[in-house]
């Protein structure tokens, strides 16, 4: 270790990085970036078998981050980052100021954006579900709880929704890179390792057992899984 120059005093030693999201909301995020290029590409190349898979496996995830945000970790709850209009507004005052964020997860402002993006992708699976092709060759598993004219209604919606999401998507992605260039924050590495250095401040976040991300992902997966079969009763042919 060498000296400092002398008249100089030596840099304060970097803050030591926190854990700050927990692997579940990770891999969900993670998976939703993976899962939407997929599901366009399976689309449109016709590969309605893989798109309906894979419509599935989104609804899955969506299920658990849904559970997550009640049952999870407490970067992940809901109750932790959802706020009203007076703090979303009194967080946008300070938005363009280059002092580092305090804000230990979402901020109320990024809150708005995971709500809208988990709230569309929501609504896109459950179109899906209930859509039909133009040849009603295709169809989803609950479209036969509907009429043929709303089957084709939901069909046109789930491809009209998809660019929303793509627009939701793509402010994401700027606000990313607004924070990145202007506030000096990078939101992707810590969602990638899951460590972010903190105020010393800071309470460091309470982290949910590994139990109930087991019994989120076994709800979330015979939930899909039974959407998926058609939501059949049990003694009901």
């Amino acid at each position: 270790m060498t000296d400092a120059p002398e008249g100089e005093s030596a840099p304060p030693p970097a803050p030591p990085k926190t854990r700050l999201w927990d692997l579940p909301v990770r891999l969900v995020h993670w998976s939703f970036a993976l899962l939407l290029p997929a599901l366009w590409w399976t689309w449109k190349s016709g590969d309605m078998s893989t798109h309906r898979l894979l419509g599935y496996v989104t609804l899955g995830l969506l299920l658990f981050r849904i559970y997550w945000g009640f049952a999870g970790s407490s970067t992940a709850r809901f109750a932790s980052f959802v706020r009203g209009p007076r703090a979303v507004f009194a967080y946008a005052r300070g938005l363009f100021s280059k002092s580092s964020d305090k804000t230990i997860g979402h901020n109320p402002i990024g809150a708005l954006s995971v709500l809208a993006l988990l709230g569309a992708m929501l609504l896109q699976v459950a179109l899906g579900l209930f859509a039909q092709d133009t040849d009603g060759i295709e169809s989803g598993p609950l479209s036969d709880l509907v009429s043929y004219e709303l089957s084709d209604l939901a069909r046109d919606l789930h491809e009209q929704l998809f660019n929303i999401i793509l627009a939701l998507v793509a402010l994401h992605l700027l606000a990313i890179l607004f924070y990145a260039l202007v506030k000096r924050d990078n939101l992707v590495g810590p969602m990638i390792t899951g460590r972010k250095a903190l105020d010393e401040s800071a309470e460091p976040p309470r982290f949910a057992p590994l139990w109930r991300g087991l019994v989120g992902v076994a709800l979330a997966a015979g939930v899909s899984g039974w959407v998926a079969q058609g939501l059949p009763l049990p003694g009901v042919n």
